[in-house]
């Protein structure tokens, strides 16, 4: 398989899909990765699997209608596979894996089938002191932008996932490009202000625009980096409540065409008023997990 991933926005051919079959019983509050998903357990509104099975077909149908290879991962029994961005990432034709929580190595091993169709040269496992995880990661043309937090409380927030050693070990890999990163606000018990990942307040969309929540960022010249980088015209600004159903976590499938979780009203009037093809799907159940469609997605090739 010949990788190829230079952005986010790119014709996109081949993808990996997550799936939420298997998903296994209502998690206890202590396992869980996200106050999101503590917040629906408690209210009784965690989502049901025969729901998120729907969800995700729905998007599955929008990716083959537009002709793009979709690979699913082995099903596990009882294990939430869903968020496939979280296990691994593609830059320019390397595999990265993530290092991720250590109770999900198995969901690894279950996208095996795709992971050793890859030239062993392009599969890159990072050491462990770097923690990396493909939800900050955003590929950009000359630059790989990244999500981090660096505090000293580092070791505190299970909703921190990438670390600063992460930046340095992308900066060798891909000598040639810029990675530039950006502090994450995180919360281990208040979903409106936990950037879990970069991509939950940002997102490029279309040749030149962008999703942002300026809250998402604990420093506000990296915020203003990227208004400035995009051009305040083409940057959309979500609140803190869009943050929270996570509007910036829709997924390109070209320069043209987004696929957008249904009630994103505002956001989706946004991307046609621009000039972009907006495919609905319902997602909000999967939402309900602090991750949505750009999470549930690991994009192989784009043109």
């Amino acid at each position: 398989m010949n990788l190829h991933i230079q952005n986010e926005t790119s014709r996109l051919r081949a993808v990996v899909l997550g799936t939420a079959e298997s998903n296994g019983p209502v998690p206890k509050i202590e396992d869980c990765y996200d106050p999101k998903s503590v917040e629906n357990i408690l209210a009784g509104t965690y989502p049901k699997e025969e729901d998120m099975v729907k969800e995700m077909s729905a998007f599955e149908r929008v990716l083959k209608k537009y002709d793009v290879e979709v690979f699913r991962p082995k099903v596990l029994k009882d294990v939430n596979q869903i968020f496939a961005r979280d296990i691994a990432f593609v830059v320019e034709d390397k595999f990265i894996r993530s290092n991720i929580l250590p109770n999900r190595i198995e969901e690894l091993d279950a996208i095996d089938h795709v992971y050793n169709q890859v030239a062993k040269e392009n599969r890159i496992i990072p050491p462990e002191e770097v923690h990396v995880e493909g939800g900050d990661v955003m590929p950009w043309n000359e630059y790989i932008f990244v999500g981090v937090y660096t505090g000293p409380d580092y070791a505190d927030y299970i909703t921190a996932r990438t670390n600063k050693e992460a930046v340095e070990f992308l900066r060798k890999l891909f000598p040639e490009k810029k990675v530039k990163s950006f502090e994450l606000r995180k919360s281990n018990t208040d979903a409106k202000n936990n950037a879990l990942h970069l991509d939950c307040c940002f997102q490029p969309v279309g040749k030149d625009k962008a999703i942002l929540h300026k809250n998402g960022f604990l420093v506000e010249e990296e915020y203003q980096f990227l208004v400035d980088y995009f051009g305040k015209e083409n940057v959309f600004e979500i609140t803190r409540e869009e943050m929270y159903e996570m509007n910036s976590n829709v997924f390109s499938i070209s320069e043209e065409v987004v696929v957008s979780e249904a009630g994103f009203t505002r956001l989706n009037q946004w991307l046609r008023d621009q000039g972009i093809t907006v495919e609905e799907v319902p997602y909000a159940e999967i939402g309900k997990q602090e991750g949505l469609l750009r999470c549930s997605t690991l994009p192989l090739i784009r043109d």
